[in-house]
């Protein structure tokens, strides 16, 4: 009789503490990974439709490597975004490449490829030009036209400086990027007027790979 009762209260222990192992040990939310704990996954910036995260603002190591889209406008300007319809401009319109790729190739110089709009049925959008100098260097003002991109042509490296609040100087040799009401977006020598232009840049997304590989 006593050993039955000694079994029978080993036994309601047992149940006892499988009873509170069940209520209180099991915190993990359906939406929370194992070993995750929910502030962690919140921090976390969701994937974009190609599974890259979203830019970071102003970060310039991703703006300059060659890895991401980005749309130009000028800080002096008001609305206009930096276009390559034949030669460099500035619009409101969406004709012509509005899309550049700072593409570093050392010694702190880029070539700096145009794309059309992605997602559209033609062809050429996907296949990138580049900025290239036009005219000779006596000239006061040296326009950009659209080029086939050649890192080795050296009218086809710019510098890239930052000056601070997401803001760029774009250089080529002796000279900078400036706009003036007369002429637009030039070359010019960075003394006198017009003062040099600063750029910011708006993340568009990765890169694309261009459709001749």
């Amino acid at each position: 009789m006593t050993r039955m009762k000694w079994i029978t209260a080993a036994v309601m222990l047992a149940a006892t503490g499988a009873l509170a192992a069940c209520q209180g040990g099991g915190t993990t939310t359906p939406d929370t990974a194992a070993g995750t704990s929910p502030a962690t996954a919140a921090a976390t910036p969701p994937a974009t439709s190609t599974g890259v995260p979203p830019t970071p603002a102003g970060d310039t190591a991703l703006a300059l490597s060659g890895k991401r889209e980005v749309a130009m406008v000028r800080v002096q300007a008001s609305g206009a975004v930096v276009t390559l319809d034949g030669e460099l401009v500035e619009t409101s319109g969406r004709n012509g490449r509005q899309l550049f790729v700072p593409t570093p190739i050392g010694g702190d110089q880029y070539v700096i490829k145009a794309y059309g709009a992605a997602g559209t049925d033609h062809p050429a959008n996907d296949e990138p030009s580049c900025w290239q100098m036009n005219g000779i260097d006596v000239e006061d003002a040296l326009t950009v036209h659209a080029a086939v991109c050649d890192e080795d042509n050296p009218i086809q490296r710019f510098t890239i400086t930052a000056k601070g609040e997401g803001a760029y100087v774009i250089g080529s040799e002796s000279r900078v990027l400036k706009h003036s009401k007369a002429d637009g977006l030039t070359f010019r020598d960075p003394g006198g007027a017009p003062a040099a232009s600063t750029f910011r840049f708006v993340d568009r997304g990765p890169a694309r790979v261009p459709a001749g590989g």
